[in-house]
């Protein structure tokens, strides 16, 4: 077959075939990398993606939300803490944990407030409890459930609605938080919360 490319028809239909060609791996390669990005961002978010998903109603929006998460945090300066550090939150943790026999209101509160004085070493900026929870999702995506539970719980002793059962599950959650940021080996005194 001979193309006559002096003809302005051939050579349209050449471009238009070309154009057709040029877009089709436009669409594939950026399909692919929309398809690498999603499953970076469930593999890193868990089971915080999904509830992007539900909050946001689309993946692009709530990709672009996570990512947004992942830039804040990467603009701060999160760090592991200083063996002294971590020595004092393990003995703050300690005092918090025996108090709470006699105090299990105010020592889930303690804890709480112990939570966010870690992550503040730890180099997140803190502020509302949503602010937090979005900045922790990106590195300890797995603590992001256990956080709310644990803070909803201490939201409910402070209004005195909690159980002794629901402030004792509380102590459970904020332990297994405390011995993820403090960066324990082994873990935090288990000792029954009583």
């Amino acid at each position: 077959m001979n193309l006559d490319f002096s003809n302005p028809a051939v050579v349209g239909v050449v471009c238009a075939i070309a154009l057709v060609i040029v877009l089709a791996v436009v669409w594939v390669v950026t399909r692919q990398h929309n398809r690498r990005r999603t499953e970076e961002l469930r593999a890193r978010f868990g089971s915080e993606y999904d509830l992007a998903l539900r909050e946001y109603g689309s993946r692009s929006k709530a990709e672009a939300a996570l990512m947004e998460r992942v830039n804040r945090v990467n603009r701060m300066t999160i760090q592991p803490l200083t063996e002294p550090e971590r020595e004092r939150f393990l003995a703050e943790w300690e005092v918090i944990q025996a108090r709470f026999v006699d105090h299990p209101r105010g020592a889930v509160t303690e804890a709480d407030e112990l939570i966010n004085t870690i992550l503040k070493a730890r180099g997140y900026e803190g502020g509302p409890f949503d602010r937090r929870i979005a900045d922790l999702s990106v590195n300890h995506a797995r603590l992001v459930e256990p956080c709310r539970r644990a803070n909803s719980l201490t939201v409910r002793a402070g209004k005195n609605e909690a159980t002794t059962e629901e402030l004792r599950s509380a102590m459970i959650l904020y332990r297994a938080l405390a011995e993820e940021l403090l960066q324990t080996e082994a873990p935090v005194t288990h000792r029954e919360a009583a």
